[in-house]
């Protein structure tokens, strides 16, 4: 099925907006993104490049300010990097192999996973656990955890990457820094995948991706001014269960 003009005129509209809400709480939107238009009647395999295409831009503004400030924590990032980029297009690769409902059930389970990491996962709680080494084994796993499930949902495995990364000990800063840098590059290695598949529509993908841009510019300005990503956080993830509870009825049909 190819996106019809409705899907042509609310994909904008629903990135700008999601990318806005997300950025409230220092979060990529492409994980409520691509539930959503599948919840629209978008197929999952158009659906997921959009998102991929929408934390590629967005988050490559965020890495480029956090190099300039030398915020990044490179030799703690290399690894990551490397072990998502590359595995980010075996992700991808494989819907092609896994059934429609295997898909559905695993985004059901990823999104029950990110919104209860959202309500109740305090990063706080580890700020005084700073480790100073940078391991090679631990990173490259995670990485290539992150990059496979970026590439299979099209989520950019932020959602993955941070959390291990706290409970392992480091810095809860560097870890939001090193996360930033990483998504744009499993997005990219996934989305690249997905064009050369043929199931990317660039039509859709191009002004979602700049309404998101400009959405997440927004709301990250108003975050900084007035908001506690804290509080937004539990608003986020309270609509990712509810997404994960649409798509999980849809596995009953």
């Amino acid at each position: 099925m190819e996106p019809t003009i409705f899907h042509q005129l609310i994909t904008p509209v629903l990135a700008f907006a999601l990318s806005f809400l997300f950025a409230l709480g220092g979060v990529g939107s492409a994980v409520a993104l691509v539930p959503a238009l599948s919840w629209l009647g978008l197929p999952l395999m158009i659906a997921k490049p959009t998102g991929l295409l929408v934390n590629t831009l967005s988050m490559t503004g965020a890495s480029v300010s956090n190099i300039r400030a030398k915020r990044l924590d490179f030799r703690l990032g290399i690894p990551i990097i490397i072990s998502s980029f590359l595995l980010a297009p075996l992700g991808a690769w494989s819907t092609q192999l896994l059934p429609q409902r295997v898909l559905l059930a695993a985004f059901t389970l990823f999104l029950v996973f990110s919104g209860i990491m959202l309500i109740f996962f305090r990063a706080a709680k580890y700020t005084h656990q700073y480790r100073d080494d940078r391991p090679l084994v631990a990173p490259i796993l995670i990485g290539a955890g992150a990059g496979y499930l970026s590439g299979l949902l099209g989520v950019g495995g932020g959602g993955v990457i941070s959390p291990l990364l706290i409970t392992l000990g480091f810095n809860p800063k560097k870890v939001a820094v090193i996360t930033a840098f990483v998504v744009p590059f499993s997005s990219l290695s996934g989305l690249v995948t997905y064009l050369a598949m043929g199931h990317a529509n660039m039509l859709l993908m191009i002004p979602a991706a700049l309404a998101a841009y400009i959405g997440g510019s927004l709301g990250t300005k108003v975050m900084q001014a007035r908001l506690k990503p804290s509080t937004v956080k539990k608003f986020l993830g309270i609509l990712l269960l509810l997404l994960a509870l649409k798509m999980g009825l849809q596995l009953l049909n």
